[in-house]
């Protein structure tokens, strides 16, 4: 056979088709057409705090290939839960915008929210260490608003130009797709230690933040400062935050990691099981009002995406409430075909110069075309607005419409000039601003403090969340096989906090930094979890441990009590279907303790019975349950013969309750010998709500 007849799918064949197509990341960056590239990190802008310029081809091309690379999945925002609800303002906010769902209180507009991990595909966990997206649709008469958040405040970057360089380090490495739904690997520390900006948004990723207990749980914010507009035209700066009904709570790092083999679809599990209860999530809108006149007071630029305003100097003033109360009834149809888009406004909220915001209003459009097929995906029934659409946009991948008459342009004669222009008072108006400047690529001089709001962030921790941000950094560098990416971001560490880079440094096995850096020493309450939040037990879930011969009263007792508060109880028994209570009666089991695990619980209660205890004690999986519960600092009560199972669980040396005693409690074990269990109930309850008992882990926390 001559070489031209030879067979082409044979190996060396194929090898040498797939070489031709091999490049290796070597020379100049250039752009797809080989124009050669001196700036990746600026996007052109009209000074160095004006808008972005449509005409920067290497932002708009380097975006444009970043949005289309990857289908059907989502690129980011891949893995998520959505649900339907309402949006209600408290009163007319008409003093700062003249839209209309802030201006009517007696106004519920529809909402879809969908919750979402950021790195992870539609098949990672949903426990994993990450940003969370809290994306809302409002369906107003107006148009569709879309307030496109996170559950973190600030942003790894400052200029939209940099996103595809992000995502791509934080993704699985493309040379083995390892790993998945993680930010402790080689590439993405390695983009933080060439890129302080991102040192702000790691401190927060490295926190319990990034550990969400529920999404129900969790606070969302807008990240960008927006702008609202009036009637007569008059700007105000705003900063939009979401905050929970239920508290803002977190899973610790070990309780997360088993909850990805015991229940991948913890979080969403839990938003669909309390709506369909009818339990519904419920937020709180509040916004942090900048005047225009303010807008250089602060020790930070305004637009900068890596920076918050600390609360108190811009309280956060709620105006309205958002409640959950209906699932999607498909889960590709609704949660997986929305579509969000930061440009999507309406008539009063505008937008700032916010480079990485300007990124934003290209990009989300860009994404969904290719995403859901083509320009009409608008027409889905989870995007289509409850406002009347006449865009005289035909045809098209997925047109849903089937339009009538002879005309789609305008201005036209033929169909009396429908549709004709609204009037100015009734349409979008941008707020008008003066925007000059050179043509340059060249970020702010207002943008390079990197450190002072990861410091204020850090001084604001309480002692644990800060022994938990520590032990998040060691573990995820830990992770990193170069010793130089280690050493790079212990040195960023070390403008933010010297001891942290120390004890940083000392647990990955680096050098520590000679120089000692100085903590300005300020903070700022409101950015730590351990602060302010409401103590409930709403919709709480208590795990009630049982085997043959529990005392019956102890358990409906407990359950009623519980009930009352809305708080849920499952009973666990050694198996499925029943056990023998003491007086004769059989108990209902929930579940079997084989089948679940303490991290799926807020708390452990052991019920009384001699023979339930004798049981339970001989029981390993009983007792690691309880163990267990201890190691992650949540609630624990024993009632009775129960004290006895957790003297043979592996606690450390507590004091129980003896016969006759009073309700004993020491580090949140709750103890009682008696008839009367109203005390112990009490003391247990008041405990659940309070989330953890941090107090363990503050013993432990070296001085």
């Amino acid at each position: 056979m001559s070489e031209t007849q030879r067979d082409p799918g044979t190996n060396d064949e194929k090898d040498q088709q797939l070489a031709q197509h091999r490049i290796d990341a070597t020379g100049e960056l250039t752009t797809s057409t080989g124009t050669r590239v001196d700036d990746t990190d600026n996007s052109l802008s009209a000074g160095g705090r004006g808008p972005t310029l449509m005409e920067d081809f290497h932002f708009r091309e380097k975006m444009t290939h970043f949005d289309h690379e990857r289908i059907p999945e989502r690129v980011v925002h891949a893995r998520g839960a959505g649900a339907y609800g309402y949006f209600q303002v408290y009163e007319s906010l008409s003093r700062y915008t003249r839209a209309h769902f802030l201006n009517d209180p007696s106004l519920r507009t529809p909402v879809f929210v969908r919750f979402s991990t950021v790195a992870g595909s539609r098949g990672s966990a949903d426990t994993v260490r990450d940003v969370r997206g809290f994306a809302t649709k409002f369906y107003t008469r107006e148009g569709n608003y879309d307030l496109v958040g996170n559950n973190i405040p600030v942003f790894f970057i400052q200029d939209g130009i940099k996103f595809p360089d992000f995502v791509h380090s934080v993704k699985p490495e493309p040379h083995n797709e390892i790993p998945q739904a993680q930010s402790a690997h080689d590439t993405l520390w390695d983009f933080v230690q060439l890129q302080p900006e991102t040192m702000h948004m790691m401190m927060w990723v490295m926190s319990d933040r990034a550990l969400p207990r529920s999404y129900r749980m969790m606070q969302g914010f807008g990240v960008h400062t927006f702008r609202f507009v009036n009637a007569d035209g008059e700007g105000t700066f705003v900063k939009f935050h979401w905050k929970p009904r239920l508290g803002t709570h977190s899973l610790v790092w070990d309780e997360t990691q088993k909850i990805g083999g015991k229940d991948p679809d913890y979080n969403r599990r839990d938003l669909w099981d309390a709506i369909e209860r009818g339990q519904y999530p419920e937020w709180e809108l509040g916004v942090q009002i900048v005047p225009e006149s303010d807008e250089h007071r602060f020790d930070f630029d305004l637009l900068d995406p890596t920076k918050v305003i600390p609360e108190e100097e811009v309280p956060v003033t709620p105006i309205g409430k958002m409640v959950l109360n209906r699932n999607p009834d498909n889960f590709f149809a609704e949660t997986e075909q929305i579509a969000f888009h930061t440009a999507n406004v309406v008539p009063g909220i505008d937008f700032t110069n916010d480079p990485l915001l300007q990124a934003r209003n290209f990009s989300y459009l860009d994404t969904q075309l290719i995403r859901l097929g083509g320009p009409n995906f608008q027409q889905l029934p989870v995007n289509r607005p409850v406002a009347e659409v006449q865009d005289n946009q035909r045809d098209g991948y997925g047109q849903h419409y089937v339009h009538r008459g002879q005309t789609s342009y305008f201005k036209n004669s033929l169909a009396g000039g429908c549709p004709y222009l609204a009037d100015a008072d009734r349409a979008y108006q941008h707020y008008q601003e003066r925007v000059d400047g050179a043509k340059i690529r060249h970020r702010s001089e207002s943008f390079q403090d990197h450190y002072t709001q990861a410091t204020l962030f850090y001084n604001s921790l309480a002692p644990w969340e800060q022994e938990h941000l520590a032990a998040a950094f060691q573990f995820e560098l830990g992770k990193v096989g170069h010793h130089h990416v280690r050493e790079g971001v212990v040195e960023h560490l070390n403008q933010v906090d010297h001891d942290l880079a120390v004890k940083v440094a000392t647990g990955i096995g680096v050098r520590s930094p000679e120089q000692v850096t100085t903590n300005h020493g300020r903070s700022s309450p409101a950015l730590s979890q351990a602060a302010g939040f409401p103590e409930t037990v709403y919709s709480r879930q208590v795990a009630v441990l049982v085997a043959d011969g529990v005392h019956a009263a102890d358990v409906t007792s407990l359950r009623s009590a519980l009930a009352e508060r809305g708080a849920l109880t499952d009973v666990l028994g050694p198996r499925d279907g029943s056990v023998r209570a003491d007086d004769g009666s059989s108990f209902e089991v929930d579940r079997a303790m084989s089948t679940v695990a303490s991290v799926l619980y807020d708390a452990v209660v052991v019920p009384g019975g001699a023979d339930n205890a004798a049981k339970l004690s001989a029981d390993g999986l009983a007792l690691n349950f309880v163990a267990e519960a201890f190691k992650h600092n949540k609630p624990i009560a024993a009632m009775n013969d129960g004290v006895d199972v957790l003297e043979k669980a592996p606690l450390p040396g507590l004091q129980m309750a003896k016969p006759g005693n009073d309700v004993q409690v020491d580090q949140g074990v709750i103890t009682h010998r008696g008839p009367n269990g109203e005390a112990l109930h009490q003391t247990f309850i008041e405990a659940l709500a309070r989330h953890r008992v941090w107090e363990r882990e503050v013993a432990t926390v070296p001085a």
